[in-house]
């Protein structure tokens, strides 16, 4: 079943200086970087299109200073684009009225940035239910909402804390609730996890991942870090000075990536934990035994010790369990250390 659009941009620019619109009509829609610095001109981003399709995890990543962040304030048009055109289910959000805009931002628009922004003198429940609050919802009906969501996200007895007496991953849950109980159709999170440490960031990583099995949202996340734009993510686009370098899922952009600088900004990711054994299974499954059955969705860091460990290859199954191909252990260890895929 084909997936729907659920966010397209199309041509999308933002720049800043004196004059962008004046400056984008005299050079068109190529300026050179050059350009743009001899006019003192900044191309945060640069005539970027995008479409996220209803019930992803669409990630946008690239280093500091990429326009990832710039490019998704002109999606949830928290900024003004300079050009282009931005479709949520079907709509211009360049063409609504302030008063449209924030009414949609209410109801159909998560939004969680790196900085928690509680408010410090709410607890927990008060700060999960402030969007109703400003909705007008009554008092009973936003607060067990509130409620559902803070046992969502796995704070539950923690209802009358204030935000000092939490821990910073603590603090991001109750970001997390509070963006989600409005229930929104398209959710925004910019780089929600990088200001905890690493052991908390996993468990958040996998908490979001649980989320997402369970509510199933359209969602649109920012990140500098690789490890966890593949683990999180359906499709990646690769951002560099402004510009989309590549969009692909994961396994495409290291096995195939579409620039040098995607080529290299991938180089050192290792294989295994985004190569899934689909491409690297031998088509067909001849009369033989076999060790087991494994899908062709499972990457090959997940199946390394059970393939490796087996004196037979193993079915590789489709989404429908439907054998289609096998693997042994040559394939996965040929991936393991490195050896070019064929």
């Amino acid at each position: 079943m084909t997936q729907r659009i659920k966010l397209d941009c199309r041509g999308i620019w933002k720049i800043y200086g004196d004059d962008p619109g004046g400056f984008l009509a005299r050079h068109g829609d190529k300026p050179s970087l050059g350009q743009f610095a001899q006019a003192g001109m900044v191309g945060a981003v640069r005539n970027t299109s995008v479409s996220v399709m209803e019930g992803e995890i669409f990630v946008i990543m690239g280093l500091s200073g990429s326009g990832k962040s710039t490019l998704v304030r002109c999606l949830s048009r928290l900024i003004e684009p300079t050009a282009g055109e931005v479709y949520f289910e079907g709509r211009n959000l360049l063409e609504m009225s302030e008063a449209e805009l924030i009414d949609l931002r209410r109801r159909k628009m998560g939004m969680v940035f790196q900085h928690f922004a509680l408010l410090p003198h709410l607890s927990v429940l008060e700060n999960a239910a402030f969007p109703l609050e400003i909705q007008g919802v009554d008092r009973r009906t936003r607060e067990a909402r509130a409620r559902e969501m803070i046992e969502t996200v796995g704070l539950q007895g923690r209802e009358d804390y204030y935000p000092r007496q939490l821990s910073g991953g603590q603090q991001q849950r109750v970001g997390i609730a509070r963006s989600l109980v409005v229930e929104p159709d398209l959710w925004f999170l910019d780089e929600p996890f990088s200001a905890l440490d690493p052991l908390i960031r996993r468990e958040m990583q996998d908490e979001f991942l649980r989320l997402q099995s369970l509510l199933h949202k359209t969602i649109v996340f920012i990140t500098h870090d690789f490890d966890e734009a593949i683990r999180l993510a359906d499709r990646i686009a690769v951002m560099k000075e402004g510009v989309i370098e590549q969009i692909a899922t994961p396994e495409e952009l290291v096995l195939h990536p579409a620039t040098a600088y995607v080529e290299d900004f991938t180089r050192h990711i290792p294989r295994a934990k985004v190569v899934r054994l689909h491409s690297i299974m031998s088509a067909g499954v001849p009369a033989a035994a076999y060790a087991g059955e494994l899908p062709g969705t499972m990457t090959v860091a997940e199946a390394a010790d059970q393939v490796e460990a087996a004196s037979a290859p193993f079915k590789v199954l489709d989404e429908a369990g439907v054998a289609m191909g096998t693997v042994a252990s040559r394939a996965v260890i040929d991936v393991m250390i490195g050896r070019t895929m064929t």
